[in-house]
């Protein structure tokens, strides 16, 4: 029975059955975020197979709201809808058709004429993040910290070996992280896809992902998403092998991957944005993961399992945090002034509303780890170990990090929110150009 039921998956996963695929998106016209001179007279898209078109099947829209479409029609495999003469602007497609094995396919696309078309993510009609996806957001750099941080924590502040205990606490935390990173990244993709598309999610199981997939946004998921299950491998390996050099390279990777967020978000896509803007962005993000991923390993790993550890460990924790929160402040000080240039936008706009609340919490966790870095480090120092410091300091330091976890929340919805759009630098009067 046993030989059977395996005789029967393999035959399932070696010869899947075509006949019951439903129908794929293979070409537009326009294409994908295509930029026309001149208004098209029909939309097309062609498919692998059969489609039967439906009420609405294929809808225009512009900037501005809904535009007509003449008349819509199958051939086969393709789709056509006849247009009028559309003026110069950004237009989104949105379109929907019953695929020959009795699924309703659907997608989304844009085009411009004469003009730049948008990335599928702001196709008209979609609504932008919402309070779900500012906790999924909030969720991915938790993961973050507790992989990365967890990482960093491992090769730059206890480098040599720990109690078993103590390593398989540190796998645990770490793995979880892991796990949870491409769970969250996942979970993240799919929001924004549902959004774009404007689909419930029984019916995004047969929407056409690829426009989602190909914008800056869908880019960054499919790297972020293939390099973190390479980090969670090499940490897989290591856990295994017991090899050090394999926890060198699972955090450098995780540090490179984590890149990718701002590779795609405002420091990449926005008005003013450079190489130096996605530095910046990256060498924030960056150093919060270690901060909190550190504080976290502290008082999870160090303070419980290993008391022989807490002084040297903590000593050397203080010193990587004073990094940190160096890092921390340069960049966010670069980064506001970037995004912020006048400073009556922080009580102006809603995006410096939300800046307003990080720069509070952050206040508050850097004079907590100020606290720490006058009053315990010297302590620990004079005490040679401070037993009676360090017995009552956990608390503390989870309480710091509870604080990093409030400050992540608020750059989470920092980096869902749409910073003010800046104003168009003033053309020079004729009587100030000089002959």
């Amino acid at each position: 029975m046993r030989r059977s039921l395996v005789v029967v998956i393999l035959a399932a996963l070696a010869f899947p059955a075509q006949a019951f695929a439903h129908a794929t998106l293979e070409h537009t016209s326009p294409s994908f975020r295509q930029r026309l001179p001149a208004s098209p007279r029909t939309i097309t898209l062609r498919f692998d197979q059969y489609v039967k078109a439906l009420p609405g099947s294929v809808q225009l829209f512009s900037a501005r709201g809904p535009v007509r479409v003449t008349r819509v029609w199958a051939k086969r495999f393709t789709l056509d809808a006849a247009v009028g003469k559309l003026p110069r602007g950004p237009y989104t497609v949105r379109w929907h058709a019953l695929s020959g094995d009795g699924h309703v396919v659907s997608g989304v696309f844009t085009f411009g004429v004469r003009a730049a078309a948008p990335a599928a993510t702001d196709a008209f009609g979609a609504s932008g993040p919402t309070r779900t996806e500012d906790v999924v957001r909030w969720l991915y750099f938790l993961s973050l910290a507790l992989l990365v941080g967890g990482l960093g924590f491992r090769v730059l502040v206890v480098r040599g070996p720990l109690s078993p205990r103590a390593e398989k606490r540190f796998y645990v935390v770490t793995g979880i992280g892991a796990m949870a990173t491409i769970d969250a990244g996942v979970v993240a993709f799919i929001l924004r896809a549902e959004d774009a598309l404007q689909l419930p999610f029984g019916r995004l199981l047969y929407g056409d992902l690829s426009p989602i997939a190909q914008s800056r946004f869908g880019m960054a998921f499919i790297a972020m998403t293939l390099g973190f299950a390479l980090v969670s491998a090499l940490l897989f390996l290591a856990w295994l092998t017991d090899q050090t050099m394999l926890l060198w390279a699972a955090f450098l990777l995780g540090l490179g991957c984590a890149s990718g967020l701002s590779l795609s978000g405002h420091s990449a896509a926005d008005a003013g944005s450079s190489w130096k803007s996605e530095l910046a962005d990256w060498a924030h993000l960056s150093a919060a993961t270690l901060w909190i991923g550190g504080l976290v390993m502290l008082a999870l790993v160090v303070w419980p399992l290993m008391p022989e550890l807490r002084g040297s460990a903590f000593l050397s924790f203080s010193r990587l945090a004073t990094v940190c929160v160096g890092v921390l402040l340069a960049a966010g000080v670069y980064l506001s002034i970037l995004r912020l240039p006048q400073l009556n936008d922080l009580w102006t706009t809603g995006y410096g509303h939300v800046l307003l609340v990080k720069i509070g919490l952050v206040a508050l966790a850097f004079a907590w780890g100020g606290l720490h870095k006058v009053v315990a480090v010297p302590a620990v120092v004079r005490d040679d170990g401070g037993g009676t410091v360090l017995a009552r300091l956990r608390g503390s330091l989870l309480g710091e990090g509870m604080v990093g976890m409030a400050v992540l929340l608020a750059a989470a919805v920092l980096v869902n929110s749409k910073p003010p759009t800046q104003p168009a630098p003033t053309p020079p009067s004729a009587s100030s150009v000089t002959p």
